[in-house]
């Protein structure tokens, strides 16, 4: 989907459509979660602060998140996928993988059906979507940001070797700044560059990844749409209005915070043993501590003991602006994933 929640937005309120949104964060607190494309264009981007996004775009709007209602839409976007596959691998309530090699529709044209699928969700929802079409998941990802907003792209398989030679490796799915950086420090700038790199040379440079490079630039990815994802972790979070500096304070806020993921963890029906508190600090710095108990847990009288255990396992080194507590190395091998949003201003 293109700019979803800031899209869903002017959707329901027509007073924001072709100015500059940003979905959460204010102009003196919080985080950007999305952005409009006409607050794009001055700089503004998810995960950016909102003080700076205001810097960038002075007649920035702000609205608070509703994910009720972006799910709501989500889930009406997922019922046109399951109209032409059950093989649909959602990513998040904006994006998932699609395998069309076999669809309801007997239409031998990825190309056609990802049309159809967009003019659907534009004349059902009045939303905007782009994709990507391909062999594989990687280079069906990398496709879909091309034409973005409105738009799609098809790398046919006589296309893909030239297609990912010519690509920076910038524009790689999965590479970040660090391990861009780190690519251009070895002479990887395209496709073409990390091609020639054996697999012992890009081993030693990244490790395990070395061989997902390896292969990727081949057209290599072998990587199934899979329907049920495996769920790793369970959480729930919050960024406060104003930054927390006393331990009982936070202690107020954790509990809050146990008792949605103890609701969160009873819907699922899953139980966990590892516990995960995430502190993150009024600079930004990102902290998390954890432990593993020896049997499955999900109640919170259970588990805020250990919660209670992290935070004070040793001095904070900074003001807190926001808290969360997970779960993982949870009791289900095989269930179906929960979507969890950052939550504001409790």
């Amino acid at each position: 989907m293109d700019a979803f929640y800031a899209s869903v937005e002017q959707l329901d309120n027509p007073d924001l459509m072709g100015k500059p949104v940003a979905v959460g964060g204010s102009e003196i607190r919080g985080v950007v979660s999305a952005a409009s494309y006409e607050a794009r264009k001055f700089g503004v981007r998810s995960a950016m602060s909102g003080v700076l996004a205001k810097k960038k775009c002075p007649h920035l709007i702000f609205v608070p998140p509703r994910f009720d209602r972006y799910k709501e839409i989500s889930a009406k976007i997922r019922s046109i996928f399951y109209d032409y596959t059950d093989l649909v691998e959602p990513l998040s309530l904006d994006e998932a993988y699609l395998d069309v090699t076999e669809n309801k529709k007997r239409n031998p044209s990825a190309s056609v059906i990802a049309q159809e699928i967009r003019e659907r969700i534009w004349n059902e929802l009045q939303l905007r979507a782009s994709a990507g079409i391909s062999i594989n998941k990687f280079i069906a990802k990398v496709a879909s940001d091309i034409n973005k907003p409105n738009g799609q792209k098809t790398i046919n398989p006589e296309d893909v070797m030239t297609f990912l030679e010519q690509l920076s490796v910038n524009k790689f799915y999965g590479v970040g700044k660090v391990t861009a950086a780190k690519m251009h420090n070895n002479g990887i700038f395209t496709g073409f560059d990390l091609k020639k790199k054996s697999l012992e040379e890009l081993t030693a440079l990244f490790g395990k990844s070395g061989k997902h490079y390896y292969n990727i630039v081949r057209g290599i990815h072998n990587s199934i749409v899979k329907p049920d994802r495996i769920r790793k972790s369970i959480a729930a979070e919050r960024t406060f209005n104003e930054n927390l500096s006393s331990e009982i304070f936070m202690l107020e806020r954790l509990e809050k915070i146990a008792d949605e993921l103890e609701r969160r963890m009873m819907k699922s029906k899953t139980k966990g043993k590892t516990v995960t508190l995430k502190i993150k600090y009024s600079d930004f710095t990102q902290q998390t501590r954890s432990k593993t108990v020896n049997h499955f847990i999900a109640k919170k009288d259970d588990f805020i003991p250990v919660v209670k255990e992290l935070l004070f396992q040793e001095k904070l080194k900074n003001s807190v602006r926001l808290l969360g507590i997970s779960f993982s190395n949870l009791d289900s091998e095989k269930k179906e994933p929960v979507w969890v949003q950052l939550e504001f201003n409790f």
